[in-house]
């Protein structure tokens, strides 16, 4: 069966700290260059994006929607003037809820990705999530409601309807987080745990690192880009196989039937991610988890408590010395955001104009960036420019330098060392 790529947790204009240029079209413009099949709407539960959503997007009749009129898409996309569109993407509606909430004598604070079936499913959804707070304050509300109880309003709402725990080790608002979460999936949700079905890793985190835990075996581990801009779009994504359908997603990710597949997931390397290892950013002090503990926790600058990251948690609830891969479950590939090589090759800054016209150059003759990234053959990709071929090679068999994010703070991955740059 044909594969195609999805990325399901995303944000809206509506949402803190995202992009206010962030609108049905201009997610559908860079989803498309991206090469990515299906986004996420993101932020369904806000009232004016949903009135957006209803209004420029239609149903496709698989459970998805499309733009009512994609013409001059290339509009959104004012870098790339020689860009063809056809607004083949489609949208899934979804949103992501931050509960936070006391339970076990302590604040718990979680983010959680759900996602409906139809615009009647999300408003009856929204309609009960109202009664608990404001819906209209923030694209993502922050609503004081036991993730249990959020999930069995989803259950209750409609048989598609699901949820899945959102960046499930970042230290402040996730299921496993440092600062604020469990132990256990069992402990979060109780007995509606046997509900969750699949769990997203995050951009600290990749599936290896996930199989260090034979708890988490049974789950399927998605991974989104969260975006908050449109150019953030599929730097984290799924590869489903099949004719891209809700119904098709779900029961891939439940692992049901015959049919479509949940085939794995385009990453980071989990070292770019803001919160890898431990840290604190306010002291430039960034650590490994065994420093970390023999130092008590504390910032060696300041002595306040450090960021412990991603790694320092995984690694705390880890049963295993080394990863096993779950039986049957899919592999990933790990991959470098195309601006980003763009910018390393020609010594300049990802949103420059010079990477941004090698971009565009690569994508007018080989077609959308994941495909660059995973696909072209390098001695092709050479006749555009030989140094972005041999970055590529490297990039695609691991070989990268790792400088990891920490408390908030982005890391850095590069292909070439200092000396190969001089």
């Amino acid at each position: 069966m044909e594969q195609y790529l999805a990325d399901l947790h995303i944000h809206s204009r509506f949402s803190r700290a995202t992009s206010k240029g962030l609108t049905p079209r201009n997610l559908a413009a860079n989803g498309e260059i991206k090469g990515l099949t299906v986004i996420g709407t993101g932020d369904f539960t806000h009232p004016g994006w949903l009135e957006e959503l209803r209004t420029t997007l239609a149903p496709d009749g698989t459970g998805l929607f499309r733009l009512r009129e994609p013409k001059g898409l290339e509009a959104e996309l004012p870098w790339y003037p020689d860009a063809k569109l056809t607004g083949r993407v489609r949208f899934l509606l979804s949103s992501e809820i931050s509960s936070i909430y006391k339970r076990g004598g302590a604040v718990r604070k979680v983010h959680n990705l759900v996602y409906a079936p139809s615009f009647e499913v999300a408003e009856k959804l929204n309609a009960k999530l109202a009664k608990v707070g404001n819906l209209a304050s923030d694209g993502r509300p922050i609503l004081g409601l036991d993730s249990r109880h959020l999930l069995e309003m989803v259950l209750e709402t409609d048989p598609l309807a699901y949820l899945v725990p959102a960046h499930i080790w970042t230290p402040w608002f996730s299921l496993f987080g440092s600062k604020s979460g469990f132990d256990s999936i069992d402990e979060c949700f109780g007995s509606l745990a046997k509900e969750i079905f699949a769990l997203e890793t995050g951009l600290s985190s990749d599936p290896e690192m996930n199989w260090l835990l034979s708890a988490l075996d049974r789950f399927r581990l998605i991974s989104n880009s969260d975006a908050h801009s449109g150019e953030k779009l599929g730097r984290e994504c799924n590869i489903f196989s099949g004719d891209p359908s809700y119904e098709g997603i779900y029961r891939a990710l439940r692992g049901q039937g015959l049919g479509p597949k949940f085939c794995g997931t385009v990453e980071f390397f989990p070292e770019e991610g803001k919160y890898h290892l431990d840290g604190h950013r306010a002291c430039g002090v960034v650590m490994e988890p065994a420093e970390a503990k023999a130092r008590g926790g504390l910032c060696p600058v300041c002595g306040k408590p450090l960021t412990l990251g991603v790694l320092h948690r995984v690694q705390d609830l880890a049963d295993r010395s080394q990863p096993e891969r779950p039986e049957g479950m899919p592999g990933f590939t790990s991959l470098i955001p195309l601006n980003e090589v763009a910018g390393e090759v020609l010594s300049v800054g990802p949103a420059t104009g010079k990477a941004r016209r090698l971009v565009a150059t690569l994508l007018g003759r080989f077609g959308s960036e994941l495909t660059v990234l995973r696909e072209t053959p390098a001695e092709d990709l050479a006749q555009i420019n030989r140094n972005l071929a041999e970055a590529l090679i490297r990039m695609r068999r691991g070989r990268v330098y790792r400088d990891p994010g920490f408390d908030g703070q982005y890391g850095r991955i590069s292909v070439f060392s200092p000396e190969e740059k001089t």
